[in-house]
């Protein structure tokens, strides 16, 4: 009986870990697609489709993706595009003095905007989550201090967005 549940909850730690990777490669997919759309003009609709089609959870130069986690990555994009008054309100009150979102590297916003929509809209993701993961992402495509940059932005608009979900500080401008 023992040995059953040990393997349950093996089975079940498995099963959190794959959840955890398939929407890391949401988030990944959704910067990706926010980033192709305001580079490139294409609709919400087409670039899901594409990405659901070509994209998500394919091989990229030869190494093996995760699965996605498709409903959440769908939520990501749909969500951004819909919301993208009020995220760039949120960033933009929470950049240093003469500092604007559409200063920002494209890449930049994009990673802004679907984390401060997770933060906004996903309740089910902890804050910390958001931040860590984002940031995370910001290392997968710069080198520098780009990665400072989205965890302090992140971490001001975190705890505007869900103040109590984080320990008490006052969070720097960015």
């Amino acid at each position: 009986m023992a040995r059953a549940a040990g393997i349950a909850k093996a089975k079940a730690r498995r099963r959190a870990q794959e959840s955890r990777r398939a929407r890391s490669v949401a988030r990944l997919g959704a910067v990706q697609a926010l980033y192709q759309m305001e580079l490139t003009g294409t609709g919400v609709d087409s670039v899901i489709e594409e990405f659901r089609r070509h994209r998500l959870g394919r091989d990229i130069e030869g190494v093996a993706t995760a699965e996605a986690d498709v409903e959440f990555f769908d939520d990501l994009v749909r969500g951004v595009v819909g919301r993208q008054v009020a995220i760039d309100k949120q960033v933009n009150a929470r950049l240093a003095e003469g500092w604007r979102l559409a200063r920002l590297d494209s890449i930049l916003r994009a990673l802004l905007r679907a984390a401060t929509f997770e933060l906004m809209a996903r309740a089910d993701v902890p804050a910390r989550v958001v931040i860590d993961e984002y940031v995370e992402l910001a290392c997968a495509f710069f080198d520098g201090s780009e990665t400072g940059f989205v965890n302090g932005a992140l971490d001001r608009i975190a705890r505007v967005l869900r103040p109590n979900e984080l320990p008490a500080g006052t969070g720097d401008t960015v």
